[in-house]
């Protein structure tokens, strides 16, 4: 049971029960990371002791991240982190023990209102790619009333509480109290173990690109016991943080400003079938030498049958296939893969490039741009007609493909339902045939596009001169006075516009 389609983030299509009015079935697990902090945790889980959620559907774990002694929290289940350290990898091992359909995530120093489970809970038994983010206040004493951060407070508001936040609504994942599918969880690929920091923002992204739909509900309410690491020391976490999550998620592009280095996720996977050399590289070759630098390719093909054996050099059945691997065997940009690919995650985009036509110096970027203006699910470019039909490549969007695979039914249907998809002409955005296009040496990729724009206002103006000449023709063969007027009639100043035109 996946339940109601939601379009994008607004989630305001659905309809969750009142609180207390309504029967519960789903297990939960609550997993609190822990380290040297009895005191705190104990009033936690007493806190869950308390929950109007039914208590046989619920459990609590505690993964000890080296506490010393090591933690004993009566009420909870204590998992001692085995591998690493830090939050990630407690937030990890915790998940890995946890048996509930549902993982629900708590800080260790959190207070809870009674039905803090259960209205979490009501949103996972509407649909099953909910990411329920719950209403946590700051602290310094238990009994205030506690206040959001300012942060928070401002993505709220701006977005209908996230249901117009598009694709940026993980941006507001933390892990201070928010819950999500386990199944959903483990197909995002649970919680990066190498991130002390951040890897709640991370683990957001990732579960954007699973096609999750993210929930903030100001009922499911919580208080955090004194701020946060980012109140006290903003700059200092931002410094730690974009250290290393521009390398991991390519949606926060202001972090990937360098305009050629190499990143860990693309932006854009270009998926290409190996056929021809001549017409592979052709192809290869377009997609890495765009203004959108961060780009890669996942080059198609039987790589398994290119053996070591003794055969003939020029005359091997597998030559082409086997220049290819060896073109771009040591270029980190280029993946080798067996089948197509069935998804792009954790990039956000993935296009399929059809062998033997070439992408313009910014077609990419400009297809990304086209896709981004209202969160497109999928934008098929059409290149050519033939007997076997419309030749197209194809833009995919990782989170609408991930979200429309949890449905039955046709999936370019179900994107388009949920995220909307266009079809536009190949010359718009500069796709053309291997034969036909512009060598990639020389120019640099920025003058390559700004020559490509110049000839697309070229042809512009060469249909306003035909335009005019038209209306030239037509206006010296009426037979009207003002055709042989004088220097101000609209003949002559179409001539001077036409010459200034031509």
């Amino acid at each position: 049971m996946t339940g109601t389609r939601v379009r994008h983030n607004d989630y305001g299509v659905l309809r969750p029960p009142a609180i207390g009015a309504w029967e519960p079935s789903l297990t939960v697990s609550v997993v609190i990371p822990a380290y040297n902090c009895a005191e705190a945790l104990e009033r936690t889980v007493a806190g869950l002791a308390r929950q109007t959620y039914p208590a046989e559907l619920v459990e609590v774990v505690v993964a000890d991240d080296g506490s010393e002694p090591p933690l004993d929290v009566p009420g909870a289940r204590v998992v001692r982190v085995a591998e690493g350290w830090g939050r990630g990898a407690a937030r990890q091992a915790g998940q890995l023990a946890a048996a509930g359909a549902v993982i629900h995530w708590l800080d260790s120093d959190m207070l809870l209102a009674e039905d803090h489970l259960e209205a979490h809970m009501r949103w996972h038994h509407l649909i099953d790619y909910a990411v329920v983010i719950g209403d946590t206040r700051f602290v310094d004493t238990p009994g205030e009333e506690g206040v959001q951060s300012e942060y928070t407070r401002k993505t709220l508001e701006s977005t209908r509480r996230l249901k117009s936040a598009g694709s940026s609504a993980y941006l507001l994942h933390t892990g201070a109290s928010t819950s999500v599918r386990a199944e959903l969880l483990r197909a995002a690929g649970g919680v990066d173990t190498g991130l002390n920091m951040a890897e709640d923002t991370e683990l957001g992204y990732r579960l954007s690109q699973a096609g999750a739909v993210f929930i903030a509900d100001a009922e499911a309410r919580a208080w955090h016991v004194g701020p946060s690491t980012v109140m006290l020391r903003e700059k200092e976490v931002h410094r730690h943080n974009w250290s290393y999550l521009g390398d991991l998620i390519p949606d926060l592009r202001w972090l990937r400003s360098h305009p050629r280095r190499h990143w860990l996720v693309p932006y854009v996977k270009v998926v290409v079938t190996a056929t021809t050399y001549e017409q592979t590289r052709a192809s290869v070759d377009s997609a890495l030498a765009g203004t959108l630098a961060d780009a890669a390719v996942t080059l198609v093909g039987p790589w398994g049958k290119l053996t070591g054996e003794r055969r003939s050099n020029l005359d091997d059945p597998l030559l082409d296939l086997r220049l290819l691997h060896n073109l771009y065997a040591h270029e980190p940009r280029v993946a080798f893969a067996e089948s197509m690919p069935v998804s792009a995650a954790p990039s956000p985009f993935q296009l399929h490039l059809p062998t033997g036509w070439v992408l313009g110096a910014d077609t990419l970027a400009r297809l990304v741009e086209h896709a981004d203006k209202d969160l497109l699910g999928l934008v098929s470019v059409a290149l050519a007609e033939g007997s076997d039909g419309v030749v197209a490549a194809r833009l995919e969007r990782t989170a609408a493909f991930s979200r429309a695979a949890l449905f039955e039914g046709a999936v370019d249907d179900l994107v388009d339902e949920m995220y909307g998809s266009e079809w536009v002409g190949g010359n718009e955005y500069g796709f053309a045939v291997a034969e036909e296009a512009e060598p990639l040496t020389g120019d640099a990729a920025k003058w390559r596009a700004l020559a490509g724009r110049r000839l697309g206002e070229i042809k512009e103006l060469r249909g306003e001169v035909e335009r005019l000449r038209a209306e030239v023709e037509r206006l010296s063969t009426a037979a009207e006075p003002a055709a042989e007027d004088g220097a101000g009639g609209p003949l002559r100043s179409l001539m001077r516009h036409l010459r200034s035109a031509g």
